[in-house]
């Protein structure tokens, strides 16, 4: 069993990964290589002052989640099935896999959630019509499911779905341990 499911390798699913393997959590991120972002030219994203392809941007995630620790599965989640601390997440090869959390980071797509049991309400950007219900810390109505990124409300930009992910992902990880998480590192002094 691990300790979180990631659904979805975009900006927000490869950051939320970043961080909670960061955090000693075993994570795995399934993805199905469909999101918007593997479609994008992305000119404005911190820190990349050139630009980069919405494909290297995904891959430089990827790569990054793994060096952190996470598991990369490809495929194709087709349910989530459970309860918090005993989720099943079923893959259209037949795999399953458990874990204690789920987080949702569908990109446009709440075809998951909603087959899982968690509340959607009308979107608010452009062009996305249905969205996740969540609290404030990214919770939805189905206790141990959690969103992230675009699925979750916000804008699809990816600096601010990888944001929230990282936001949604440091939650995951406080309420595992029971106190705020904080993950900085710092330079060596200078010497």
């Amino acid at each position: 069993m691990s300790d979180v499911v990631i659904i979805g390798g975009g900006p927000a699913g490869a950051s939320a990964a970043i961080f909670t393997a960061r955090a000693g959590l075993s994570t795995v991120v399934v993805d199905e290589d469909k999101g918007i972002t593997r479609r994008a030219e992305v000119n404005n994203h911190l820190g990349l002052p050139e630009g980069i392809s919405g494909p290297e941007l995904v891959a430089r995630g990827r790569e990054h989640a793994e060096k952190s620790g996470a598991t990369w599965i490809e495929g194709a989640a087709e349910a989530v099935e459970g309860s918090a601390g005993a989720f099943t997440v079923r893959l259209a090869d037949g795999r399953e896999l458990t874990a204690a959390h789920v987080i949702l980071a569908t990109g446009t797509s709440v075809k998951l959630a909603e087959a899982a049991g968690v509340a959607t309400v009308p979107g608010t950007e452009p062009r996305i019509k249905q969205i996740v219900s969540v609290d404030a810390d990214g919770r939805t109505s189905v206790p141990g499911i959690w969103a992230a990124g675009t699925v979750a409300g916000v804008s699809v930009h990816t600096i601010i779905t990888a944001g929230d992910g990282a936001r949604v992902a440091i939650n995951v990880i406080s309420e595992v341990r029971g106190e705020r998480h904080v993950d900085h590192d710092v330079l060596p002094a200078a010497g």
